[in-house]
């Protein structure tokens, strides 16, 4: 699945309904998801996070598990 911003323009409360939302899918049907975004919070739910600049990956960090 691809996420273009999936929280953008969302409060705290509902970017979390759909974080969950995601991660279950991941968890328990197995989806991958690709998401995009600019916001530090979102970015803590994944388990690995590329970094691009000017169209180039410039960090690539895993994580065990998101939040």
């Amino acid at each position: 699945m691809f996420a273009d911003e999936p929280t953008g323009n969302l409060d705290r409360a509902n970017s979390e309904i759909i974080l969950n939302l995601l991660r279950d899918l991941h968890q328990k049907e197995g989806f991958t998801i690709v998401m995009v975004t600019h916001d530090p919070f979102v970015e803590k739910w994944s388990e690995r996070v590329l970094s691009l600049e000017d169209g180039r990956v410039i960090a690539d960090e895993s994580r065990s598990t998101g939040v």
